[in-house]
């Protein structure tokens, strides 16, 4: 019989008899039973008698009979000695330790919360993802840009260089880099970010196996949106389009583009998150060093875990019935390639967006109506602001919402709609987030004072953007200078 516990008795004993066992487990640590002992010591011999002892005559006694009584007497004593027993190994597994893989007897302690309720997931279709894939594939294309000049690769991040020949003729176009884009009508309008088609001198899309030469229709940087359209193209496969505001956290959703140039790829993950915000700096010309553009703002993006890659920019992001909630635009990572964190433009926001520019117009946005600059604890200290936090009002454009409601350069505007603004880009990105027309409320610092001022926001069409540059010269620029103390080109932002 080998022992289980990886001992074997000394010289090569013999296994120990039935009923001794147990010494096995209740000998002292680190000491070997003697099973001789054992066995010995449940032994019996007959006392010796001495000499000339003679036994005394039989006596006949009359026996009453207590088979029942002896009988329950005697089960009571075995069931106590069998309690008592059994209490005893208890006690001994609890101080060594040993659960000896028994079963759970439900008197140990519960650790963790107890469960407050099941949770119901329903039945989980495992062709799910064929099914959205299948009804969403046939209306995202894949995104070919040609340029005029030698290929410096995607911009880090978002699109994917194709390696093209340094030295290629100026004249020549070859392909730069690559994207994604999703089909909104039958006749080919495409969206897609502003970063993947900027700069094109050309663009072939492939949609539902068919290649078609395409154009842009028109651009939107400052949301990193396009819109392209494929030409002589009918009969396309828009995509449905889905409610971004009704989004879950935990939420499953796909997304389809062509990472690395891989044309419909898919993958699936959640809705990590929403209304993730940030602002991203104009980039700037390796050629000229002059700046690219403007500001990017994204608002309220959806973050999810599903693979984004390079070339996934301007593809779908998909829910569960395969409707549009996204275009898929960021990632954040070190190597410039999928880390499980990735963002989508809203889908209620692109659409708007690419509707205007369809339409022929340009896009608008909410606008506050005012040129901010950050406050902090070093500029407060400074200058002696009343604020340490927040975003200084250094101009308001005439006739602007924020003019209109009475707020004046030298304000510190310290909430928006009940939110701490703790810089002049988070007011940005709360001002984007709106709609023109909104009502929002206001907290302003004003010399020391506190006051709520509700201003209805304007819109940033053309005709008051140029009013606005014409208008920000000399005067906001030695305001700046003289409060911050430097050149208001790294200061100021328009809100």
């Amino acid at each position: 019989m080998t022992d289980m516990h990886g001992v074997t008795p000394e010289g090569g004993a013999q296994p120990p008899k039935p009923g001794e066992e147990h010494a096995q487990h209740t000998a002292p640590a680190g000491q070997q039973p003697s099973y001789q002992q054992t066995y010995q010591q449940s032994s019996y011999q007959a006392p010796v008698q001495p000499q000339g002892y003679r036994a005394p005559a039989p006596v006949s006694v009359e026996r009453k009979s207590h088979g029942l009584r002896t009988f329950l007497l005697a089960f009571c004593g075995a069931a106590l000695a069998c309690v008592i027993g059994l209490g005893g190994f208890a006690i001994w597994q609890a101080a060594t330790g040993n659960s000896g893989g028994s079963s759970d007897d439900g008197q140990h302690t519960q650790l963790g919360a107890q469960s407050s309720g099941s949770v119901d997931a329903g039945d989980e279709d495992p062709t799910l993802a064929e099914a959205v894939a299948k009804k969403a594939l046939p209306s995202v294309a894949a995104i070919d840009v040609y340029t005029n000049q030698s290929s410096m690769g995607g911009l880090y991040g978002y699109g994917y260089g194709s390696g093209a020949n340094s030295g290629a003729d100026s004249n020549t176009l070859t392909q730069s880099s690559l994207g994604s884009g999703v089909v909104l009508t039958e006749d080919g309008y495409i969206i897609t970010n502003n970063h993947v088609v900027e700069g094109a001198d050309a663009l072939k899309v492939t949609v539902g196996g068919e290649q078609y030469d395409a154009e842009i229709v028109g651009t939107d940087p400052s949301s990193d949106l396009a819109v392209i359209k494929a030409k002589d193209a009918s009969g396309l496969a828009p995509i449905e389009v889905g409610d971004s505001d009704e989004l879950i956290i935990g939420e499953w959703v796909m997304t389809i583009g062509s990472p690395f140039g891989l044309e419909q790829s898919v993958a699936t993950g959640i809705v990590s998150a929403t209304s993730r915000s940030q602002i991203m700096d104009s980039g700037t010309d390796p050629f000229s060093g002059q700046s690219t553009g403007e500001p990017t703002i994204y608002a309220n993006l959806i973050q999810t875990d599903a693979a984004i890659n390079p070339g996934n920019s301007g593809g779908a992001l998909v829910d569960a019935d395969g409707k549009l909630i996204g275009i898929n635009t960021l990632i954040t990572s070190y190597s410039g390639n999928y880390s499980g964190v990735g963002f989508a433009i809203p889908v209620n926001y692109a659409v708007n967006i690419a509707q205007q520019i369809i339409d022929g117009k340009t896009p608008t946005h909410a606008q506050l109506g005012v040129s901010l600059s950050t406050v902090n604890a070093q500029n407060a200290q400074r200058y002696g602001l009343p604020a340490d936090s927040g975003a200084y009002v250094a101009r308001v454009n005439p006739g602007s919402g924020a003019a209109e409601a009475g707020i004046e350069a030298g304000d510190i505007i310290t909430k928006f709609d009940g939110g701490a603004v703790e810089s002049a880009s988070d007011l940005m990105l709360a001002v984007r987030s709106k709609n023109p027309g909104d009502k929002v409320t206001l907290e302003v610092n004003r010399n020391g004072e506190t006051k709520e001022v509700e201003v209805t926001l304007g819109s940033d069409d053309s005709s008051e953007s140029a009013s606005t540059q014409q208008q920000s010269g000399t005067s906001q620029e030695s305001l700046l200078d003289r409060l911050f103390g430097g050149g208001s080109g790294s200061q100021q932002n328009a809100a």
